[in-house]
């Protein structure tokens, strides 16, 4: 399975802290997507898509809520069957879907943090400053926001007393602002509300993709290229919204939303007209005066209407007496989608435009409590402590087989050196095993305590001269036994040794002659065996061996060659 570049560099980038958090966990910018929206009795729907990188509404509809009077509109299930209903009715088949969570149930808040560049991080700093203003457990709450400006950092001045810093927002030995800083505005919405659309999606059918701000969507749809507004991007310009059920102010400077506020109202159709306009106009009269009394802010000098309650045109009218400049009712830029719906659903459908468009922005939605940024993770010391083990284990067995390999070495080498020691002895295997005999005849002539040498010299004095008889081998046994190999001229000669024999006290046993002739003339062979008797004594000094006949050349040393 391969990857981009772009996703393996998301991928090492999810590797580092800080990092995690800047990525959302589902797809930003869908390609189409179905905003959804309940306004009183009536379920507002858009389904809007994305061209290259703009989106655009292809439909808008106003469908009826088939529910009881005194239907339980906190009840899932009930609600999301109802939708079902309508939508099966109209014969719409919602793409990826997008709700929205209201003004009342988001807790608003403005932070600066220290600019760190990195999402997860500045996540955590958020968390961190929000969670001692929320009313309610952070654990219970799902936080999201949105960065509305960069403060860069200010270089103090020389001679200026360094303020003490703040642990909260910036690091130690700096100054709140002589660091890169972030203003943010974070939404904080209970968890139970999103479970709550999490179930009326899985009621209604719908595969949950977003949820956004409605407040966020209504800004989205002020700010959107084409809409006819007396905004300018300088100063700030309030939005007021009108629902059947609701008023909703949303204070913009620039393209960012920065204050946000909704108020509930009676329905539209059940209250007087002048009452519901004049209880309208002092909310949003009090609101802005409120908003420009805040540190460093000013009160809107513009604003506009976005509704189809059909009360637009008098509330305006009101307004401007109020506050002295005009408040138009805002269009929507031209849309396909939007040309060809009803202009009451288009005019009071402009929160599920916003959330539509917001869905489908390439960027995805500005705040999305479906899919929060997320803060960095704190490290995981089981992970870390497993990894050191492992890494620790990888090096024991590193050494371990590093001494093995040398010790095997060695061990080869002596192996080597014993087998060319044998490979040695091999070749003198005939010579060891001579030795071995001769030692073990001397050994056998030693513990007899015989001097078989003697014994030589006095049978070279007994026997006759080399001229009649000489001996092929001589060899001595156990039991003092002594066997000569002897070669003679004639049969006479033969007879002559077995008298000297036995004449110089050897036990001799009887020859037996055999013809033999060899190529010096001496034609008689036979084996004497010779016993010696233990009393047998002589002295080797007084022995008289025969002369060393005339042309005796054995004792001679030879010649080059071999020759005598």
């Amino acid at each position: 399975m391969g990857f981009s570049p772009t996703e393996l560099v998301g991928r090492i980038r999810s590797r580092f802290p800080g990092a995690a958090g800047g990525q959302r966990a589902s797809l930003r910018g869908l390609a189409a997507a179905t905003a959804l929206e309940i306004d009183g009795p009536i379920l507002r729907v858009v389904e809007a898509s994305r061209s290259g990188t703009t989106g655009r509404v292809d439909s808008v509809h106003a469908l009826p809520l088939e529910l009881p009077s005194d239907a339980d509109r906190t009840d899932a299930a009930a609600l999301g069957g109802a939708i079902a209903k309508a939508l099966a009715k109209a014969r719409i088949k919602p793409g990826p879907a997008v709700l929205g969570i209201g003004r009342s149930q988001v807790v608003l808040r403005t932070v600066v943090v220290p600019d760190t560049g990195l999402t997860g991080t500045i996540a955590s700093l958020v968390r961190f400053q929000v969670a001692r203003d929320l009313p309610f457990r952070l654990e219970e709450a799902v936080v999201d926001f949105r960065i509305l400006r960069r403060l860069p950092a200010r270089q103090p001045s020389e001679g200026e007393p360094e303020a003490k810093p703040s642990p909260t927002t910036t690091a130690p030995g700096t100054t709140p602002d002589t660091v890169d800083r972030v203003e943010v505005l974070v939404a904080v919405t209970r968890q139970e509300s999103l479970d709550f659309l999490r179930q009326l999606a899985e009621a209604a059918g719908l595969s949950l993709a977003a949820v956004g701000w409605i407040s966020q969507a209504n800004a989205r749809c002020l700010v959107t290229p084409g809409t006819a507004s007396p905004a300018t991007p300088a100063t700030p310009v309030a939005l007021v919204a009108l629902k059947s059920e609701e008023v909703g102010i949303e204070i913009l400077e620039g393209r960012s939303l920065v204050f946000s506020r909704g108020m509930p109202m009676p329905a539209v159709k059940d209250t007087d007209p002048a009452t519901w306009i004049r209880a309208a106009t002092i909310e949003v009269v009090r609101t802005l005066h409120a908003f420009g009394g805040s540190p460093g802010k000013t009160s809107p000098e513009s604003a506009v209407l976005m509704g189809g309650t059909g009360r637009e045109g008098a509330l305006s009218e009101a307004l401007e007496t109020r506050l002295g400049f005009a408040v138009p009712q805002a269009s929507l830029a031209p849309s396909p989608g939007l040309e060809r719906s009803e202009a009451g659903a288009v005019a009071a459908g402009f929160s599920a435009i916003g959330l539509g468009l917001g869905a489908t922005d390439p960027e995805g939605l500005d705040i999305d409590f479906l899919n929060p940024k997320k803060p960095t993770p704190p490290p995981d010391l089981r992970k870390v402590r497993w990894i050191i083990g492992i890494a620790a284990a990888l090096a024991l067995l590193v050494t371990v087989l590093g001494v093995r390999k040398t010790l095997v070495g060695r061990r080869e080498a002596v192996l080597a050196g014993l087998q060319a020691e044998l490979t040695a002895g091999e070749k003198k295997r005939p010579t060891y095993r001579q030795m071995i005999q001769q030692a073990a005849t001397l050994k056998a002539w030693s513990a007899e305590e015989r001097d078989w040498l003697d014994h030589y010299a006095h049978l070279s004095a007994v026997l006759p001269r080399s001229e009649e008889v000489y001996l092929t081998s001589i060899a001595f046994g156990p039991n003092r036994a002594i066997r000569l190999g002897v070669q003679a001229r004639n049969g006479e000669v033969l007879g002559k040794v077995d008298r000297l024999l036995r004449t110089a006290g050897y036990d001799v046993k009887p020859l037996a002659v055999t013809p033999g002739a060899d190529r010096h003339g001496y034609n008689f062979r036979t084996t004497v065996e010779l016993t010696v008797p233990p009393k047998l004594k002589f002295d080797v000094a007084k022995l008289n061996p025969p002369a060393r006949p005339a042309d005796d050349v054995s004792l001679d040393p030879r010649k080059k060659g071999g020759a005598r």
